[in-house]
């Protein structure tokens, strides 16, 4: 009979060492450091969508960002939906961004799904892909990002934190899979055609929810203009039992092409089965940033950072996250 008290063995975790003086594409002060739009709302205090406001009003909302000391930003879709924009008005976003000195690393497209579980909802993201895919080449952002989780619950609207209840997963079957792998690789294919490339975020659940199913998942596209973000808070917040982080970023940090990043604490209690998780900054979570982003450079990484935070003025807690990765990046 097996020794049910035996300890478990422990847990293997990869170093993520690389040989010093690895060559790097950028330099520390020069490598693209972008504001995300988590803390930015899609609507005016008026209730009016952002989309549909004039010029002007872009830039003031954008202010905050300029005055927090961003020189790039990535234009999330939660907040002005350039896929929905016309010509004339993608010019007049590039204008703005322009005027208050902010490149735009990307267009990103949060909690658009294209395996809605409502078919038509899933048509319309997959149609609204397409045009932020168009959308980003006027504006002269050179990646789109996308991810296969949708809208929160109710139930996760009305807690502190989303992540500490389940969210829905999304279908789960082969067959669902296998057309999110399709659609997947008809958005590479025509972010190639414009001489860009989409990045795909890893997420806590579905198909992109460890390091061996993403790398699996972006295999089967198998576009060279499709990469990961492997946004590694997404996965280590779970209120669970997660896989070392060293783990998951061994397997898909070589297939980075742009990169989500933040931080969280994680408070376990295995005997009782309790696991509490908090937004941190990057620099006191239990990723280790600096060798998650030496071991990424080294095997190939040149794309943008976006610094993420919940909770807070994450706005400024991202600029604080900015300056420890300029502080960490190789010379």
């Amino acid at each position: 009979m097996a020794d049910t008290d035996a300890a478990a063995p422990p847990v293997t975790r990869p170093s993520l060492a690389v040989d010093p003086g690895f060559a790097s594409p950028h330099t520390p002060e020069d490598w693209p450091i972008a504001a995300a739009m988590l803390q930015f709302a899609g609507t005016t205090a008026g209730g009016s969508p952002v989309t549909g406001q004039p010029a002007e009003v872009w830039r003031a909302l954008l202010q905050p960002a300029v005055d927090a000391g961003y020189t790039a930003i990535e234009l999330a879709s939660n907040w002005v939906r350039a896929g929905d924009l016309d010509s004339a008005r993608r010019a007049e976003l590039k204008d703005v961004l322009a005027d208050a000195g902010l490149a735009p690393v990307s267009v990103a497209v949060p909690r658009e799904s294209i395996l809605n579980r409502d078919a038509d909802k899933a048509a319309a993201a997959l149609a609204f892909s397409h045009r932020s895919i168009d959308a980003a080449a006027e504006l002269g952002a050179p990646i789109v990002c996308f991810g296969l989780h949708d809208v929160l619950t109710p139930e996760q609207k009305a807690v502190q934190w989303f992540w500490t209840v389940p969210g829905d997963p999304g279908p789960a079957d082969a067959e669902t899979r296998a057309k999110a792998i399709r659609e997947y690789r008809e958005l590479a294919d025509h972010a190639e055609s414009l001489g860009l490339e989409i990045s795909i975020e890893m997420y806590e659940e579905g198909f992109l929810s460890s390091g061996a199913a993403s790398v699996d998942f972006l295999d089967e596209i198998g576009s060279s203009a499709a990469g990961l973000n492997p946004d590694l808070g997404n996965l280590v917040r779970h209120q669970g039992p997660i896989e070392p982080w060293e783990h998951t970023a061994a397997q898909v940090l070589p297939r980075t092409n742009y990169w989500h990043v933040k931080n969280y604490s994680r408070l376990e209690n295995p005997a009782a089965g309790v696991v509490l998780t908090h937004p941190s900054t990057l620099a006191t979570g239990i990723i280790d940033y600096r060798r998650g982003v030496h071991y990424a450079i080294a095997h190939g990484f040149s794309g943008a950072f976006v610094v993420e935070h919940y909770g807070g003025d994450g706005l400024s807690v991202g600029a604080e996250n900015e300056r420890y990765l300029r502080s960490i990046l190789p010379r």
